[in-house]
């Protein structure tokens, strides 16, 4: 894999950390639109609706935008350093459990019907075996990285190579099917990223309107929530380190 390639995206790769930023932003936004929906709900189905499809495309386009992201440098992904170390430590594959989405379900919306909790049930023992299925390919790619580890050889390849030629020809040697690597990493972020959208996709069409906007407002609120969390320690630890490197 030619070294150049890893450095010309890296202008692409810090471009999706400026498209992050501005994506929570519109995040922000249609929050406060879905809980304002919510308050004012008076049988305007046509409305609800119509803020469902968009906050369902916001979240597409975000999944767009990181499978261009992934395709230039899967290796990125793995070391995301547009995320907290907080909310890193909620990623599975890159993102977030797909599971997640039906306790997400049961703790916003409290008038399930009991069809709508058989089909959920069987949605999340579906949902679960998927996981299960990709947890396992992930595992088998990692062991097939006998060394550097993949959390190395993500932070080489991802962060260093962009920038090195050298560090190129020392991944090289190291394994030198890095290009069955890559292809292998990038077919399991796009089957895992693929679960997490149909997942959601399916949830919402489970639920009245009224149970989607009280779904998509959990959602909404714990990732804000846990970026906001996330960033607040990252500037306390940064305030620490400053004040120790002071002598105070």
């Amino acid at each position: 894999m030619p070294g150049g390639s890893y450095r010309s995206s890296s202008h692409d790769d810090n471009s999706f950390e400026v498209f992050l930023e501005g994506w929570l932003i519109r995040q922000e936004q249609f929050l406060n639109e879905l809980l304002v929906a919510q308050d004012t709900f008076d049988d305007q189905e046509n409305d609800m609706r119509d803020l469902i499809s968009r906050v369902l495309a916001h979240y597409q386009e975000y999944y767009e935008e990181k499978s261009r992201m992934t395709h230039r440098n899967v290796f990125r992904a793995f070391s995301p350093t547009w995320f907290s170390p907080l909310e890193r430590s909620f990623l599975w594959i890159t993102g977030f459990n797909p599971g997640l989405i039906f306790n997400l379900v049961t703790d916003s919306v409290n008038n399930l019907s009991e069809h709508q909790v058989q089909r959920l049930n069987w949605l999340k023992h579906e949902t679960k075996a998927e996981e299960r299925s990709l947890t396992e390919e992930m595992a088998q790619i990692q062991e097939s990285v006998t060394s550097p580890p993949l959390a190395d050889l993500a932070r080489q390849v991802g962060m260093q190579v962009i920038y090195t030629d050298n560090i190129n020809t020392e991944i090289e040697e190291v394994d030198g099917n890095i290009d069955q690597l890559k292809t292998a990493l990038e077919n399991v972020v796009t089957d895992a990223d693929r679960l997490r959208t149909r997942t959601a996709e399916r949830v919402v069409g489970l639920l009245n309107p009224l149970q989607s906007l009280k779904f998509l407002s959990a959602v909404g609120q714990l990732q804000l929530r846990v970026r906001m969390m996330g960033m607040e320690r990252e500037a306390e630890r940064q305030q620490q380190r400053n004040e120790h490197s002071n002598g105070w």
